[in-house]
């Protein structure tokens, strides 16, 4: 199982993060309050911004070491990575959406793996609908389909179930699990929420103020039943 190693430090654009943490498959949970750096930390991990110290590897692969001079672009860093507003070209249908990343592949080829991750999404019927056609949880699993389509080591969700109905919000975790449980990518989540944590997370690393102050076993760090006054309210700008 894929491990991710992540040890960096300094200045990201006008925030502050020192970043150590380990998770070692299945998936992790970074967890915090708005403006704790879990964004930052996701976006340093797919490539979108660079820390000024550090190193971040998967497996035997590094992603980024500044005193090697490593520093991979996203697209070689072979990762998926889902946005938290979807981030779906409006232009294109589903079809086209899943099997954007995957171009370079011979055009049949390109259709079975798009054809696959329909069925595995349970988007059957939807491919030549565009996203403005499409609901809230019809659009997220467009983008799940997306992230997939070139079988990434890694997938990074950047609070994903946000601005989603509680319905369909709960049934999107159940069916976020089943995907992990029969793909076996590794996760790598950004959430606020503590339920989001209890049913999908192994793993647990939380935030504060761009630092880790905790890690573990999810089911460890936070067992059972939290109070209403645990949650943490979500802010737009989160970092």
């Amino acid at each position: 199982m894929v491990s991710l190693e992540v040890c960096f430090a300094g200045r990201v654009g006008e925030f502050d993060l020192d970043v150590a943490f380990r998770a070692p498959g299945g998936i992790t949970a970074l967890f915090g309050p708005s403006g704790a750096g879990k964004t930052l930390t996701l976006r340093c991990v797919a490539g979108l911004d660079s820390p000024a110290t550090g190193r971040i590897s998967i497996g035997d692969s590094v992603l980024f070491d500044r005193k090697a001079e490593i520093d991979l672009p996203p697209r070689e860093r072979g990762l998926g990575y889902v946005f938290q507003h979807h981030a779906l070209f409006p232009h294109l249908d589903v079809e086209g959406n899943i099997g954007f990343g995957l171009r370079g592949m011979p055009r049949s080829d390109r259709m079975a793996r798009v054809a696959e991750l329909i069925d595995l999404v349970g988007l059957g019927g939807f491919e030549g609908r565009r996203p403005s056609d499409l609901s809230g949880g019809e659009r997220q699993r467009v983008a799940l389909a997306r992230a997939l389509a070139p079988e990434p080591s890694l997938l990074l969700l950047d609070e994903p179930f946000s601005g989603l109905d509680d319905e369909i919000r709960w049934r999107l975790l159940d069916e976020l699990l089943q995907l992990h449980r029969r793909t076996g990518v590794a996760m790598l989540l950004v959430t606020h929420d503590v339920e989001e944590v209890r049913r999908l997370a192994h793993w647990l690393v939380r935030l504060r103020k761009g630092r880790v102050v905790d890690e573990g076993l999810a089911a460890e760090l936070i067992p059972g039943r939290a109070p209403a006054a645990e949650r943490t309210s979500r802010s737009d700008g989160d970092r």
